[in-house]
This record gives structure tokens, sequence and C-alpha cells, in this order.
């Protein structure tokens, strides 16, 4: 059996979800909890890749879906894209989450002659690892830097910001940022005792223009 890579599992997202789309789904039918949802197209692509390939899958200790590749799947609804993701330092909204994206968007609708459910992928984004920092955040930072920035103004800044941090964290992250400007992000992350992801901007970038960092793995074109 072939060890799934990540050129693979992006292949196979398009593929999966090109036989997925608008297919019958009685098991979802009535369903508006959007996170059941979410675990079930989760688990359908885990069992459709683990059918042809050889990988880890992810668990609670690991935190993301596909650990050797460093990827974790977000499933989304169209109405809001966005999903949450655990907190391990204020550094992630400024460097990144230190993890890929592979972002599934789909939009449910209910067949009530049928009784079935038909789910209609409309994007799918890979967002690289380096480029999952928060949108607002890194392009304040990269403007005061392009402006000869210095480390008060930049702490003065992540204090404007928000970020969960003490006066000692934030200026520590002050003078880092100094020495190792960021990338610029395209996530909008909010604060929370989880992250809260929203991808509105990732995805029309992505589907828009070529955007280092960003891929449109798939996606249908509205009429």
């Amino acid at each position: 059996m072939k060890t799934l890579t990540l050129e693979l599992l992006k292949q196979h997202a398009r593929l999966f979800l090109e036989i997925q789309n608008d297919a019958d789904v009685p098991e979802l039918f009535g369903v508006t909890d959007g996170k059941a949802v979410g675990t079930y197209i989760e688990h359908t692509f885990q069992d459709y890749l683990e059918a042809q390939f050889e990988y880890e899958r992810g668990s609670s200790a690991s935190g993301i879906d596909f650990p050797r590749l460093n990827v974790d799947l977000k499933v989304t609804s169209a109405r809001q894209p966005q999903s949450s993701s655990p907190f391990r330092s204020a550094k992630q909204k400024v460097y990144g989450l230190g993890y890929h994206l592979l972002v599934f968007v789909y939009q449910k609708t209910d067949d009530e002659t049928q009784q079935v459910a038909r789910l209609s992928f409309r994007h799918v984004i890979f967002i690289d690892k380096d480029y999952t920092a928060d949108y607002q955040t890194t392009r304040g930072i990269l403007n005061i830097l392009e402006h000869d920035g210095n480390i008060d103004d930049i702490d003065a800044f992540l204090q404007e910001r928000n970020l969960p941090l003490d006066d000692v964290g934030r200026r520590e992250l002050a003078t880092h940022i100094l020495q190792h400007p960021p990338q610029q992000g395209y996530l909008t992350i909010s604060n929370a005792l989880q992250w809260r992801l929203q991808y509105g901007r990732a995805i029309n970038l992505a589907s828009d223009n070529e955007v280092m960092g960003l891929e449109y793995v798939f996606g249908v074109t509205d009429e």
C-alpha cells in the first residue's frame, strides 16, 4: 500500500469531493449541528484514504488529523467559514499555528421528498503553516518594520491587539519579532480559550490569485 504524501493528500481531497459532491446522504437528513456534519465528512474522508494509503491517523494526543504530514483537516459551512483550533501560544497569532491546514467548505441542503441530505463542496484550500497567522496582526507588524519601527512600537501594537500576554511576555515577543519578522498571515484569528479561525479572506485570495502559501485545491463556480 502506498504511503500518503502531502501532494497525494491534496490530490485525493479533490478526487474524494468530486465523488461526494451532491451525493445522497440519508444519515445527515435533518441534521443542523455543524459539528456533526463536519465529523461525518472527516470520518468519511479518512475511511476513503485508509482504503488506499498507509498513514498515521490523528488522535487527540497528536492534536491534528495527519500528524506525519503536519496537516490538520478543517470542515466548515459556507455560511460562515470558521472553526476552532487549540490555543498553544500567543506567538501563533504572529507566526502561525505551526501546522498546515486543509479546509473543506461545504453547503448542505435537505431533499424533503427523498429524505436525504446533499453536500455541495464549494471550496477546498490548503494553507501552508508559515501563512496561518492572523492577517491584521502580521500586516500591522510588517508595516511598523517597513517604517523603521523599534521594539517600543511593536510592544505598543501588540498591546493594542490584546494578545494574551503579560508585560514581560509581550516585551519578549516584541524583541523576537524585531529579530525575526513574520510572514503575512491569511487567517482572522480571534482571541478565546481556543483560537477562533475564520477563513473568508484566505478563500477569496486562494480562488482569485496566485498567492504564496495558499493553494486552491478544489472549487465550484457559482452560477
